[in-house]
């Protein structure tokens, strides 16, 4: 039994087609709504194709498959998608005014019940949402792929009521996911900030030539990555111990970067079109290989590693 037993997911993208995925696969039945018919297209193209590598994964059955995939459907009409939606996923345009509009033409159109769910990754969505939804309205935010990474962000609107969020956060669990609820809102929640602080100190350390890429990326897959991913950084330092840790920020050894302003190197990457793995290139070079297989390495890998991972659940 789910919470929410119809979803509509307004937004058939590259984010919104995958999280109408996984509400399906929560049990929901799931429309995608989208004001691009081709994209509607593409999307009910996807959807098997996805569903297939999950099965060959080892993630989920065969059955429960095809059966999420009964549970999809599509509508090129705003109103006709929302009409019995228990929750109404915003998954659109990062665009404030564009969000403002579709979230106007809700109001008169969600029940008096559903609750509206934006997938923003920085915007603060509440001043732009009607008064009579905001009382019912949240951030969740997903992270991609949806399907195998089970972080979600939920920030309720600051008038809603506890429920909202309590009721929004039993529902992910429910359905295999792991939310965090933030008090407040802040651009970036919890993970994309310290990513920030991360991705600042990479670029610096390339750009004052301490280490080359590899060797940096090394050093967070086999130092950091292992451990932050089985205790996360506070039960990382229970282990290492308090006083240890306060001792080595005693010695103001590590200075922060300034204000993040990107790499040199990145702007240079960009010009010479090497922006990816869309692209055959970025930091690194992936030569001929098809980026559709690359991502499918990336998702097998993401797959043993999440199976792998639920093993060790709260063991520490």
């Amino acid at each position: 039994m789910t919470t929410y037993d119809n979803v509509t997911i307004v937004g058939a993208g590259l984010l919104g087609h995958a999280l109408g995925l996984v509400h399906a696969l929560g049990g929901c039945r799931v429309i995608l709504q989208d004001i691009s018919k081709e994209r509607l297209n593409w999307a009910e193209g996807r959807l098997p194709a996805l569903l297939d590598d999950l099965v060959e994964f080892g993630l989920i059955e065969k059955t429960s498959a095809e059966a999420a995939l009964t549970r999809i459907s599509t509508s090129h009409e705003l109103n006709e998608a929302v009409a019995e939606a228990d929750l109404i996923v915003e998954a659109i345009v990062e665009d404030a005014h564009v969000k403002q509009e579709l979230y106007c033409r809700l109001e008169p159109l969600a029940g008096q019940n559903a609750v509206l769910a934006s997938n923003t990754s920085f915007l603060d969505i509440f001043p732009l949402v009607p008064p009579a939804l905001r009382a019912r309205s949240l951030i969740v935010h997903w992270y991609t792929p949806p399907y195998l990474i089970d972080l979600v962000d939920v920030v309720p609107s600051p008038v809603a009521d506890p429920e909202v969020a309590t009721k929004m956060v039993g529902f992910l669990r429910g359905i295999g996911k792991k939310p965090v609820l933030l008090k407040k809102f802040v651009p970036g929640y919890i993970a994309n900030n310290i990513q920030m602080a991360i991705e600042s100190e990479v670029f610096r350390l390339l750009d004052t030539g301490v280490a080359d890429i590899v060797d940096i990326d090394d050093a967070l897959r086999f130092g950091l990555s292992q451990r932050l991913s089985l205790m996360g950084q506070f039960k990382k330092i229970d282990y290492t111990g308090l006083q240890v840790v306060r001792d080595i920020h005693a010695t103001g050894l590590y200075t922060p970067p300034g204000k993040p302003t990107g790499t040199p190197k990145l702007d240079e990457k960009l010009a010479d079109g090497s922006s990816g793995v869309l692209a055959g290139s970025g930091f690194y070079d992936y030569g001929d290989t098809d980026s559709q297989e690359l991502f499918k390495r990336r998702d097998s890998k993401l797959a043993r590693l999440k199976l792998l991972m639920s093993e060790f659940e709260d063991d520490l």
